[in-house]
């Protein structure tokens, strides 16, 4: 009676079980060697196992599945994303180099202007004098010449407007081509204009005031101070009193620097 009694129970809880709901089996191990290890297998049996079951495999005429190991070391790793823009070791910024234009290539295209820079300023001065001149009204040729290390331009003309009083106005006229110059080329200009040759006439008369001054010193051994000059002026002055053996200095501020001449 107990027996048949039971029974039933047994059947109703089979029955209230959820549909699709299984007993879960026990895991077993993929790896032969670890379970060889949880039952004390001698070493070695796992390789014992793969070499039985390559055999069992040839004989199939199937392949034999690789084991883990193999796998992991036979299974080839993703390959390292490729950069974008690949770091050109010619350049910093990892951006790749033109290789259709070289540097040399470049700097002799960029290099056209730069061969004859006196030149250029030579000639951008004398495009704005011309221009002047015609806003002024005023006749006058313009000349152009390279001595030493400095672009010339001449104004040929009997005015001695653009002259002025000691040179004056041909001293601010010359400050202005320059600036126009650089303007152009970005560079500090060294240019000398000269309007009416007072340039010639005047270094003449400077060559002749140093030669004075030097024979004085000498006579006298002592220093000699000169008339306040420009920086062009003194420059004539300080090689006419070297190339006659002495020394000279100049001293004071701008607009009153002047040169004083040295005795021996």
């Amino acid at each position: 009676m107990n027996d048949h009694s039971e029974q039933p129970e047994q059947d109703a809880t089979a029955e209230s079980a959820p549909v699709g709901v299984t007993a879960s089996e026990p895991e077993q191990s993929a790896d032969p060697s670890g379970a060889a290890a949880a039952v004390g297998a001698p070493a070695g049996s796992s390789d014992d196992l793969s070499a039985e079951s390559g055999a069992e495999s040839a004989a199939d005429g199937t392949s034999p599945a690789p084991s883990d190991s193999v796998r992991s070391d036979s299974t080839p790793s993703d390959p390292p994303l490729a950069d974008p823009v690949s770091a050109d070791p010619a350049t910093d910024s990892g951006t790749p180099k033109d290789a259709g234009v070289s540097d040399e290539a470049e700097s002799e295209g960029d290099g056209d202007d730069d061969e004859h820079p006196l030149e250029t300023e030579s000639e951008i001065a004398a495009d704005y004098l011309e221009e002047l001149l015609d806003i002024a009204d005023l006749d006058g040729d313009i000349d152009t010449y390279i001595e030493g290390d400095r672009a010339h331009v001449s104004i040929v003309s009997e005015s001695q407007v653009l002259v002025g009083p000691n040179g004056q106005v041909l001293d601010a006229l010359q400050e202005l081509t320059r600036l126009a110059v650089m303007t152009e080329t970005g560079d500090r200009s060294r240019l000398m204009l000269d309007v009416a040759g007072y340039r010639d006439r005047r270094r003449a008369e400077l060559v002749a005031l140093a030669t004075d001054a030097v024979s004085e010193v000498k006579a006298t051994n002592e220093k000699m101070p000169l008339t306040p000059m420009n920086p062009f002026e003194r420059k004539i002055v300080h090689d006419a009193v070297a190339a006659a053996g002495l020394k000279s200095a100049s001293e004071g501020e701008e607009p009153r620097r002047r040169v004083v001449v040295l005795p021996a």
